[in-house]
């Protein structure tokens, strides 16, 4: 299941990780963050071990939305080593994301 990543622990869970890790950041009423979801849970147990897949609600913890200004949701943010090397803006297929995440594993 995809991390719950809020302010409080994105330090730590995000820019502290030393595995690649995925960021989602949605809100529940957003139709496309809803049709992400289930690819964004399936990321999880994909890369269960190798990167850590969360989500981040933006409505509950604005600061790290504003601090990477997103403005559209979903974005999905990649960091490695606590820096965006990767993003992706509204919903795209899950081959993407893989993609993006097995050229950093």
């Amino acid at each position: 299941m995809a991390l719950e990543i809020t302010d409080a622990t994105f330090d730590e869970v995000v820019l502290q990780s030393d595995k690649p890790v995925l960021v989602d950041f949605w809100a529940a009423w957003c139709g496309p963050c809803r049709m992400l979801a289930p690819t964004v849970e399936e990321l999880s147990s994909d890369f269960d071990g190798k990167a850590v897949v969360g989500k981040l609600d933006v409505d509950a913890n604005q600061e790290f939305a504003a601090k990477y200004g997103v403005r559209n949701i979903p974005t999905v943010l990649i960091f490695k080593n606590g820096e965006v090397v990767d993003k992706q803006v509204g919903v795209a297929p899950k081959a993407t994301y893989t993609e993006k995440l097995e050229a950093l594993v």
